[in-house]
């Protein structure tokens, strides 16, 4: 007979409290249930019932048996589950997490093509600048750009972006261009006020020596086109991803403030909450990203 059969027929008739219930339950007589438990006792060589006249219980080896093959048969009832899950169409609310710049600027144009392609998917997309908790806030996924903190959190690489310091022609007019990463201290910089570092920029050295700058802001923003704009507008230099000045410096609306130094590759991942499998949902969208940002980074940002 077919174990896994055999332990179903075992567990039911513990769950329900006898051989009539149980064969009930599994739509199946109670001379199939009792020959399933008799198998299973003799293939087992152990006594797994007490059968009486008036009720049936497990036996100290079949209560211990009992738990392990609730487990077995529980994990067999997920994977059916798992299997129906990814062959059915992906659908429900997907509630998505992103950096407000990264979501207006690159998300928003791209999810009209995926709302088309999968009509049975709605997405609730909360675009803020502050680290979410993915489960306990209730999210189905999040954009998160460079270093990941959170190491239990499922993790797929979409593309990269550089970050480099830029300001304004009309700002290196005024000013002077720095020439090396001391020379900052004598510069109006722009600072990012979300930073969980505070106002520092940690930037490597031509030398390859990692250095960090630790110059006061003339001006903090916890938004990084605010930044870009208060770039443009010549009011410092910043220190920004290119996903954010990509067009501007294609129009010549900013350049690099000290080119010579290397530019600091960041990577930029969907992030989901660990599991047995990820949800059709999920996995449509990832999938969609990946294919809509091939063609972008670590500098190719533009629109």
């Amino acid at each position: 007979m077919d174990r896994l059969t055999e332990m179903e027929a075992f567990a039911m008739v513990v769950d329900q409290g006898g051989f009539t219930d149980a064969a009930k339950k599994m739509g199946i007589s109670k001379s199939a249930v009792s020959k399933h438990v008799s198998s299973l006792e003799a293939r087992l060589g152990a006594r797994l019932l007490n059968r009486t006249t008036r009720r049936v219980s497990p036996t100290e080896i079949g209560l211990a048996y009992y738990d392990r093959a609730r487990r077995v048969l529980n994990d067999a009832g997920e994977a059916d589950a798992l299997v129906t899950s990814m062959q059915s169409a992906p659908s429900g609310l997907l509630r998505i997490s992103v950096a407000t710049d990264f979501g207006v600027n690159h998300l928003s144009p791209v999810l009209g093509d995926f709302l088309a392609e999968f009509p049975d998917i709605t997405v609730n997309m909360v675009l803020n600048n502050r680290y979410v908790e993915l489960i306990s806030e209730g999210f189905d996924m999040a954009v998160r750009i460079g270093e990941l903190e959170d190491s239990t959190l499922r993790a797929r690489k979409l593309t990269e972006t550089t970050k480099r310091m830029i300001a304004s022609p009309s700002y290196f007019q005024k000013f002077g261009r720095p020439q090396k990463i001391d020379d900052l201290n004598e510069h109006k910089l722009l600072h990012y006020s979300n930073q969980a570092s505070g106002n520092v920029w940690k930037v490597t050295a031509p030398s390859g020596e990692k250095r960090q700058v630790r110059t006061a802001g003339w001006l903090s923003v916890n938004d990084g086109q605010s930044l870009l704009n208060a770039c443009v507008a010549g009011l410092g230099i910043a220190y920004l991803p290119s996903f954010l000045y990509a067009d501007a410096m294609e129009q010549g609306l900013v350049e690099d403030a000290i080119p010579d130094l290397p530019a600091e590759t960041q990577g930029i991942y969907a992030v989901y909450p660990p599991g047995r499998f990820t949800q059709p949902k999920v996995r449509a969208f990832i999938d969609f990203l990946v294919h809509a940002f091939a063609d972008k980074g670590p500098v190719d940002w533009k629109v």
